[in-house]
């Protein structure tokens, strides 16, 4: 007679049945509550970056129309409106101070700056300031995702994490470019190490995937290029070593912007009162620079696609770009708010057609986006991050030459950044 092996039998069922109720339990895929986490701060960002481009759209068509000797009071105007939003409302900083939060509080991004850093900058930016959105976007998109990791209850790195996600959806909703937005939300907070927050790069790329379809949606930007550059084709060895050369033009422009921008710092360092006086002089100098450069004004978005399509000579092509950096530094330092990342686009984009048309020969797509690319890693310190956005808005697939210019421009630049607070600490400013 075979022995009773029922007990055994029942036994394997129990513990078959057992595993399967446990992966009914469990979630078998790699998707978990911290992906829909990032994914909804994403999309919150994505409807907040539409509504505001929206609004800032509308005051620009409204205030373009206004050209000639009427900027010089339209725009003083305009600035002294800005300085009394940030007199009442309080400062709410520029990228600097982003920075400093991220390395010194956590990581935690203060929701009592929104509001007037969204009033200052739209006025700004739609009154002509050559300042870019980015930087609003930004801090209220930042903030928002420490506003959630707050109701999270989240504490250390989980909290930066979900800041730096809010960013990178900010930077993402402005360039279209989910993955340059992302390493440039991590990028833009170092000097030398280009990548520290490496465990918030996740949080950053689903954030920012999240915030490009919904922005995308709403504005119908981001899909297609943001400028019709000329097509370019990596056909030629030689052309590795034009982008090192552009590069190197980058790097020297990077130096003379930084400074041209620090003589502005202290030019308005020097004037007494309150911050609406320094404005609205701002207002008036920025007035006086559009009337003469009307390029300048703005932060290029538009612009740069008139100095793609037209056949300007080198030598305004240079003037416009000195011009700009001029404008820029005004801007900035001024007290008007907005950041200086497509600004230098353009700047770079002018700086390489002129070469391009003073070098008979050379292609002028690969002079501007080399030029332009060298020229934002050597300011901002971001050459991975530059090689992706710069690729995506201009449509250029071949990365390496970007990349090269890119990098010769990070390595070329002062040891000290224009970004103080990229060095972390006092200390680091010395050793360098």
């Amino acid at each position: 007679m075979l022995p009773n092996k029922q007990p055994v039998t029942d036994k394997i069922q129990l513990w078959i049945s057992s595993q399967l109720a446990g992966l009914t339990k469990r979630n078998p895929l790699m998707i978990s509550r911290w992906v829909l986490r990032w994914t909804v701060v994403g999309t919150v960002c994505g409807l907040f970056a539409g509504l505001y481009w929206n609004v800032l759209e509308l005051m620009i068509h409204a205030l373009n129309r206004i050209e000639g000797p009427s900027l010089l009071i339209v725009m003083p105007t305009l600035g002294l409106f800005v300085g009394l939003v940030i007199h009442h409302l309080g400062n709410p900083g520029e990228i600097g101070v982003i920075v400093d939060n991220i390395h010194f509080r956590g990581g935690r991004l203060d929701a009592r700056k929104n509001a007037p850093m969204i009033l200052a900058s739209l006025a700004s930016i739609s009154a002509g300031g050559s300042a870019g959105p980015e930087a609003p976007l930004v801090q209220v998109t930042g903030s928002f995702g420490t506003w959630v990791a707050d109701r999270l209850q989240l504490k250390g790195e989980d909290l930066r994490s979900m800041s730096l996600a809010g960013m990178a959806a900010g930077f993402t909703a402005l360039f279209g470019a989910p993955l340059g937005g992302a390493m440039f939300a991590l990028e833009i907070l170092h000097h030398k190490h280009v990548l520290e927050y490496y465990e918030a790069l996740m949080p950053a790329i689903v954030s920012s995937c999240a915030s490009y379809l919904v922005f995308t949606a709403i504005t119908h930007l981001g899909i297609a290029p943001t400028w019709s550059f000329p097509q370019y084709g990596l056909n030629n060895i030689d052309d590795f070593a034009l982008a090192i050369a552009y590069g190197v033009i980058g790097a020297v422009a990077g130096w003379i912007f930084m400074a041209i921008f620090r003589g502005c710092d202290r030019i308005f360092a020097r004037i007494p009162g309150p911050i609406y006086v320094r404005t609205t002089i701002a207002g008036l100098v920025l007035g006086g620079l559009a009337v003469l450069f009307p390029l300048t004004r703005y932060f290029g978005h538009e612009e740069l696609e008139l100095v793609i399509s037209n056949n300007f000579s080198a030598i305004f092509l240079l003037s416009l770009a000195f011009a700009k950096m001029a404008a820029i530094g005004f801007t900035v330092t001024g007290g008007w708010r907005g950041g200086f990342i497509i600004p230098l686009f353009f700047t770079g984009a002018c700086i390489g057609k002129a070469i391009a048309i003073s070098i008979p020969g050379l292609n002028p797509a690969l002079a501007m986006i080399c030029v332009m690319a060298g020229l934002n890693a050597a300011v901002t310190r971001t050459p991975v991050s530059t090689t992706l956005l710069v690729s995506k808005l201009t449509n250029i697939s071949p990365l390496t030459p970007i990349l090269f210019a890119s990098l010769i421009g990070f390595f070329l630049a002062p040891k000290i950044p224009l970004i103080a607070s990229q060095l972390k600490s006092p200390k680091e400013a010395i050793a360098e």
